[in-house]
């Protein structure tokens, strides 16, 4: 028994294309209890009329509020508690689905479905910022992450539910998920997926929401493990301070040397209020 939840916001040329393969899929591979819910993000389209005449649930926000806040709304109506998310514009294969839902069997607490194929290595901007952004998600998890933003992925609405209110309400929903289940001790598994030109226009805004994903990271990192980013603070204040005693030796100069210690000072500092932010993390979790 499944809910699968797609947020859709001015869909109406994807949406009942996406139903439809849902459909067929899931009534072919026999997953049981099914129902397809679309949450329609305040569109000024026919994107929740098109679902409807597909015969899926639709539940409507007023207004345009954000591709979290629309999952999360997603996952509160749910009628089941299996959730399998996956977006309305055509470019996640929901052939992929059975593989995603036989792997999620096996007893892990999501699985994501890893985008593969030139669509999503993006152009030569968006590949740098999301290898870049991979990085900072790999770091904190202290693991490889093929795809920490896919929008295709399983996973219960009791393991989730706890997390909801720290997870974005916009694009980062999926990226600050992954990192909650990863620094919390979860099963996470991924599996490649091919990933497809979208219908339609897109509703990512490239800079914006690269910081905003940047700003949600550090975010996840100083409520799920602070201690990492203050070790990182310090570490770069050793380097710092290396790289000035290093000046100090070669140059005979007395600068360098008094910003050496004073960074080996600031270094002490930073890793002192990353153990009291761990111990406040310990004390607030209990």
């Amino acid at each position: 028994m499944i809910s699968v939840i797609i947020p859709a916001y001015n869909e109406k040329h994807a949406i009942g294309s996406t139903i439809d393969t849902l459909t067929e899929v899931l009534n072919e591979h026999q997953v049981g209890d099914y129902e397809i819910l679309v949450v329609d993000d305040g569109s000024d389209d026919r994107t929740g009329k098109v679902a409807r005449d597909r015969q899926a649930s639709v539940v409507r926000n007023p207004h345009n509020v954000g591709y979290g806040r629309a999952l999360k709304k997603g996952i509160s109506h749910a009628r089941y508690d299996s959730i399998v998310i996956i977006d309305a514009d055509l470019t996640y294969p929901a052939e992929a689905l059975p593989e995603l839902l036989a792997t999620y069997e096996e007893g892990f607490d999501m699985v994501v479905g890893a985008r593969q194929r030139h669509h999503y290595q993006g152009s030569a901007i968006r590949g740098p910022l999301r290898r870049v952004l991979q990085y900072l998600v790999e770091f904190a998890a202290s693991r490889p992450v093929p795809d920490a933003n896919s929008g295709l992925r399983v996973f219960s609405r009791e393991t989730i539910t706890p997390h909801l209110d720290h997870l974005s309400d916009v694009f980062s929903f999926t990226t600050t998920l992954t990192l909650a289940y990863m620094m919390t001790g979860r099963f996470v598994k991924f599996i490649s997926i091919e990933y497809h030109a979208r219908i339609g226009d897109t509703k990512v805004r490239l800079f914006k929401d690269a910081v905003r994903t940047l700003l949600f990271i550090c975010r996840a990192i100083m409520y799920y493990n602070p201690l990492k980013i203050f070790v990182l603070f310090s570490g770069t204040c050793a380097a710092g301070a290396l790289l000035g005693f290093l000046l100090a030796l070669i140059t005979g100069l007395e600068t360098p040397y008094y910003l050496s210690i004073g960074s080996i000072l600031l270094g002490v500092l930073m890793f002192g209020i990353g153990l009291i932010a761990e111990l406040l993390r310990q004390i607030l979790i209990k």
